[in-house]
C-alpha cells in the first residue's frame, strides 16, 4: 500500500515536527510506503511542491493524506484535494486546526467541497468531530493523536516547586505573554519561582515575549527549539506545565507533559476540554485569565493530594493514546 502525505515537513528549517513527521514514520513501520511533500520553507514553493507531488504520484498511491489547518495552510488542503479529485485519488484530510470550526462558518461552500468529497475526515479530537458533525458532515471519524508511551519516563512529583514549563511554538494564538504574566504574579508569593519557555519562533512572538519580560523586569529562560529528547530531559527539572493558548485542538506537547508526570494547567479553549478534564487529570482556566492560572498553580503547590491525583490520572488517561492501541484505526481505513 502506497500513500502520499502532504503537510509541513519543516523540522530541518528549525520548526517543530508536525504530524507528517511522526504519523508518517509510524505508518511506514506498519508496512506502508509513504511519499511526502513538502519540506520547502517558502509558502508558494511548498504549495507547488505539494501539487506537483499529487500529479507525480497519481498512478502509484492509493490514498492522499493531508494535514489540514485553519489558517493559510487551509489552502494547501483545498487545492491539493481538488487535484486529487481530478485524478480520482481518495484523499483523507487530517483535521488539526483548532479554529477549523470558524473556517466552516467563514467559507461554507469551500469547506463543503473539500470535506464532503473526502474519503474520510480524520478528527484527532472529539471537539472537531463534534463541530464537523454539527455542520452536517457524515464522513468524520475520530482517531486521536498518539504518542509512543514507552519512550516517556514517568516521574511522580510528590513535592512540587514553583518551576513552570511552557512548550509551544511562539505564535500570538498561543498567547506566550500570558505565561510571563503568570510568573510575575506567582513571584509575589514565591520569589524564587521560575519559567522556562521552549519552542521556535513562528510569527515574531518570541522576540515580542522576550521584550515583554524585560519590560516587566522578569527573568525568563528562553531555550529556543529543542528536540523532544532535550525537552523531556528539561521537564525532569520542572514541576508544573502551563498551556496558555487562545485556540487549540489536541496539542501533543500537553499529551507529552501528561505522560512525563507533569501536572498540567491549561486554558479551557477549543479541543482542550475534550482532552483534559478539570480537577480530574488537569486544571482548566478561562482564556487569558492570568489570575485564575496563577491561583491554579498556587493550588497545586499547596495541595499535595490533588497534585498526586491529577498526575496519576493523566498518565493513565494518556496511555490510552499509545500508538500500539491507536494504529489499528489507521490500518482499518487504509486497507
Amino acid at each position: 500500500m502506497k500513500l502520499l502525505y502532504l503537510g509541513n515537513r519543516l523540522s530541518k528549517h528549525g520548526f517543530n515536527k508536525t504530524t507528517i513527521e511522526t504519523l508518517g514514520l509510524q505508518l511506514e513501520q506498519e508496512g506502508f510506503t509513504v511519499f511526502y511533500a513538502s519540506n520547502k520553507k517558502s509558502f508558494p514553493l511548498r504549495l507547488l511542491d505539494m501539487m506537483w507531488s499529487v500529479i507525480n504520484y497519481r498512478k502509484q498511491v492509493s490514498y492522499l493524506l493531508i494535514d489540514t489547518y485553519s489558517t493559510k495552510a487551509f489552502w494547501y488542503a483545498f487545492l491539493c484535494s481538488q487535484l486529487a479529485r481530478f485524478f480520482n485519488i481518495k484523499y483523507i484530510p487530517i483535521l488539526h486546526g483548532g479554529d477549523l470550526p470558524n473556517r466552516l462558518k467563514k467559507n461554507p461552500m469551500l469547506c463543503r467541497i473539500l470535506f464532503s468529497n473526502a474519503y474520510k475526515n480524520v478528527a484527532p479530537s472529539g471537539y472537531l468531530k463534534q463541530a464537523f458533525e454539527k455542520e452536517g458532515f457524515k464522513n468524520v471519524i475520530h482517531i486521536p493523536n498518539t504518542i509512543e508511551i514507552e519512550k516517556y519516563e514517568f516521574k511522580l512529583r510528590t513535592e512540587l516547586t514553583p518551576n513552570l514549563l511552557w512548550v509551544r511554538a511562539f505564535a500570538s494564538i498561543y498567547n506566550p505573554k500570558m505565561a510571563v504574566k503568570v510568573l510575575q504574579q506567582l513571584q509575589e508569593q514565591y520569589p524564587s519561582a521560575t519559567l522556562t519557555m521552549v519552542g521556535p519562533d513562528k510569527d515574531g512572538s518570541l522576540q515580542t515575549t522576550k521584550d515583554f519580560a524585560k519590560s516587566l523586569g522578569i527573568a525568563v529562560n528562553f531555550s529556543g527549539q529543542l528536540t523532544k529528547e532535550e525537552w523531556w530531559e528539561l521537564a525532569s527539572k520542572h514541576d508544573i506545565f502551563i498551556n496558555t493558548t487562545h485556540f487549540d485542538n489536541t496539542p501533543v506537547s500537553v499529551m507529552e507533559a501528561m505522560a512525563l508526570g507533569l501536572p498540567v494547567i491549561s486554558t479551557k479553549v477549543g479541543g482542550i476540554p475534550f482532552l483534559l478534564a478539570n480537577e480530574q487529570n488537569a486544571l482548566l482556566v478561562p482564556d487569558n485569565d492570568i489570575t485564575a492560572m496563577t491561583n491554579a498553580v498556587l493550588d497545586l503547590l499547596e495541595n499535595k493530594p490533588k497534585n498526586n491525583l491529577l498526575i496519576t490520572n493523566a498518565r493513565t488517561f494518556i496511555e490510552q493514546m499509545d500508538w500500539q492501541l491507536v494504529k489499528q484505526s489507521w490500518v482499518s481505513i487504509l486497507k
